[in-house]
């Protein structure tokens, strides 16, 4: 069972969260009276009052792992923070095995990543950088809270970035109430696009013997420069996991829209999924820690409309009879993260449970002791169970983004 500390903290947070979410459907229902369509489009993707981590382009000294934000619609709110991990070799600068140059603060310069004017030609170049896979991380909150550049999300996708040894994207979607479903859906599958346009671009700028010349203004450095898209993994927190699998569904089914990504794998951690008849767990653990299934019905309101709101929706229930999509059996490898003591556990045990019966790899680890958010909560980051839950999802993930010859061993 969780300390008492920890059920002391579960009881002021959920009182916290459910006058937040009462706060913000009164405000729903204000800008709905007054007719504020055009703030409802743009959105908003981090609320005012939460703490949050500023990006570092520079190497840290204690990770090893720089970062930075991009605003990529400007018909919307939706942006991205890019993680980096440790700097490849700079040709004609350092050997390797050399560190990245130190600034005063005892970090590294900021990384800038494609320079092809640096090396003697285009194919120096691509031996010189190194292609990582792409994690493309999706937070939690119940779609109406968090981001991308939240403090325990930033260290999070850090702890992901380095374990991995992969660039992790982590999508600030825009939030319910001013946006509801399908915005952070769409801005799920948007980022998808982004990011195989970016791919796209690194392979068009390289036609003039290394050096851009074409979409120069637009290409992301490091993504361009390092990225690997046919190495992809969807990452999704909770409700963000809701968003992982529909955006795996989406790329399963339309793979031509996404060229060249390709979705390798998926990690669903604690997915947000509920349905109209009540689960086993639902019922025993209606109550439970942080979030209780009462609030989290208050959360989908506020995504849903009102006019479509139902627990067997598509977005909430992944095996409602009209889900729609690909078949399951397309699906690519699926992990799922369960805690002992969260009431959503029996759904994600059943949507794994249903892959796996059509020969999807899709294994289950299931934590005990340990509640909703267990690895994502600012409160339980550091705890033994937050990192032995990355280093195994580091372990699977390896099994399908390790290039051929250098496969993680168990």
């Amino acid at each position: 069972m969780p300390g008492v500390g920890v059920k002391i903290y579960s009881v002021f947070f959920k009182l916290l969260l459910r006058h937040k979410l009462q706060s913000l459907a009164a405000a729903a229902a204000a800008a709905a009276a007054g007719g504020e369509d055009d703030a409802a489009a743009f959105g908003v993707s981090c609320r005012a009052d939460e703490a949050t981590a500023p990006s570092n382009p520079a190497f840290s000294a204690a990770d090893g792992v720089a970062s930075k934000d991009l605003h990529i619609d400007p018909n919307s709110s939706l942006s991205v923070r890019i993680f980096l991990p440790t700097p490849p070799p700079r040709p004609h600068s350092r050997r390797a095995s050399e560190p990245p140059p130190a600034t005063a603060n005892g970090g590294s310069a900021p990384y800038r990543g494609y320079l092809p004017h640096a090396v003697s030609s285009p194919r120096a170049a691509a031996s010189a950088r190194r292609r990582l896979p792409i994690v493309v991380q999706f937070h939690g909150g119940g779609f109406v809270s968090g981001s991308s550049s939240s403090a325990a999300n930033d260290a999070f996708c850090r702890r992901v970035a380095k374990m991995c040894d992969a660039i992790v994207v982590a999508v600030g979607y825009r939030l319910a109430p001013e946006s509801r479903y399908p915005a952070a859906f769409d801005d799920g599958v948007r980022v998808l696009r982004w990011i195989a346009k970016q791919a796209n671009l690194a392979m068009m700028s390289k036609v003039g013997g290394g050096v851009d010349t074409f979409g120069a203004s637009t290409v992301e450095p490091w993504i361009a420069a390092h990225g690997d898209p046919a190495r992809c993994v969807l990452l999704g927190v909770s409700c963000g996991a809701n968003i992982a699998n529909f955006v795996t569904r989406k790329a399963v089914e339309d793979g031509k829209l996404f060229d060249p990504i390709k979705v390798v794998a998926q990690v669903l951690m604690y997915p947000f999924f509920i349905g109209s008849v009540p689960t086993h767990s639902e019922i025993r653990l209606a109550n439970s820690y942080f979030y209780d299934k009462s609030t989290c019905i208050l959360a989908w309101r506020l995504f849903l409309s009102e006019k479509e709101f139902s627990l067997d929706h598509p977005a909430a229930n992944p095996l409602a009879p009209d889900r729609g999509g690909p078949p399951l059996k397309c699906m690519p490898p699926t992990l799922t993260v369960i805690a002992e003591h969260d009431w959503m556990r029996d759904r994600a045990i059943a949507y794994s449970e249903e892959l796996r019966k059509v020969n999807v790899d899709a294994p289950v680890l299931d934590y005990k002791d340990t509640v909703h958010e267990f690895a994502t909560l600012d409160v339980f980051l550091k705890t033994p169970q937050a990192q032995a839950c990355a280093e195994d999802i580091a372990i699977w993930m390896k099994k399908y983004i390790s290039l051929r010859g250098h496969e993680f061993s168990y």
